[in-house]
């Protein structure tokens, strides 16, 4: 597992980070997200060295981490870090070689990493002569090479096209599937509800929340969400649910209402009610979106 406790990061009399505990455990991926200037660039580049803590400890496998530990982790910064002038194949095996395969090795784990991003075809090609989706495809590929024990991912799905995103989403659920701790950045909150075990939010500095997708969400605003057929009038109208003593109606559109309870009980007297007046073709929590828990996390 990598994991940080009380880390944080001073630039003068600047804190950008302030007490983070952060866990990435084997086998899951991890999504970090946060507001532009939350500090989750200089969260990563403590956990992979490139800054030092001005407080706390990164940690691997239980004991502190080592340089050694760290050239075994693959990291893609959300700035590119590769050759532009320098052909595609030829700088991702230059990568594998500097972290310790053999040159028979590197080329074989080039070769696949190519196919499976669709960039066979520009193996030899120079990376600035390539789009700048597929130039990120070419960074993920260097963060890969190596087959790493852990990645630490700077917004790798930026600049992508749906296909793209597929195709390395599968790349990093390989790399989930042979226990490998999976940490990865993004504004996209759709595409880190779909893809992450766990998260972390972060918000000037500071953790302010942490846990599964599922935990995470039971922290939003309950809604129920209730469907009437229509009555004996032949019309379907919801708007009586306004005049329910203990629940507070966020929309109504004809047959359609949604509320949340503020008085224990009370989505069971919409229900009977509900019943009462005609048919009725759905009655159902709704699951609060990523994105809506987020702003409250954050506020």
């Amino acid at each position: 597992m990598l994991a940080a406790q009380g880390l944080s990061r001073r630039f003068g009399d600047r804190t950008v980070l302030d007490g983070v505990d952060l866990e990435v455990r084997p086998g899951r991926m991890t999504g970090f997200v946060g507001a532009n200037g939350a500090g989750k660039t200089t969260t990563m580049r403590v956990l992979l060295g490139v800054l030092a803590a001005s407080a706390g400890e990164v940690t691997w496998c239980g004991r502190p981490v080592t340089a050694a530990d760290r050239r075994s982790f693959g990291y893609m910064p959300e700035e590119r870090g590769l050759y532009p002038k320098q052909r595609v194949a030829e700088q991702l095996v230059h990568f594998g070689r500097l972290h310790g395969l053999g040159a028979g090795a590197a080329r074989s784990a080039v070769g696949r990493l190519l196919e499976r991003l669709d960039l066979a075809a520009h193996a030899g090609d120079r990376l600035d002569s390539l789009s700048l989706g597929n130039q990120q495809r070419v960074q993920i590929a260097a963060a890969l090479v190596h087959g790493p024990t852990a990645l630490v991912l700077d917004e790798p799905f930026s600049g992508l096209d749906p296909l793209a995103v597929d195709a390395m989403a599968g790349l990093l659920r390989e790399e989930v599937a042979r226990d490998v701790p999976v940490l990865f950045s993004s504004h996209q909150l759709d595409l880190v509800e779909r893809l992450c075990d766990d998260l972390v939010v972060l918000a000037d500095g500071r953790r302010v929340a942490a846990g599964t997708v599922e935990e995470l969400r039971a922290r939003g605003t309950a809604s129920t969400r209730l469907q009437v057929g229509p009555g004996p009038d032949g019309v379907a109208d919801a708007g009586w649910v306004r005049a329910v003593e203990g629940v507070e109606v966020t929309d109504v559109d004809g047959g359609s209402a949604l509320f949340t309870v503020t008085t224990p009980g009370a989505d069971q007297r919409v229900l009977a009610e509900a019943l009462r007046r005609g048919p009725v073709v759905a009655f159902a929590p709704v699951v609060p979106p990523l994105s809506e828990v987020f702003r409250e996390v954050v506020r």
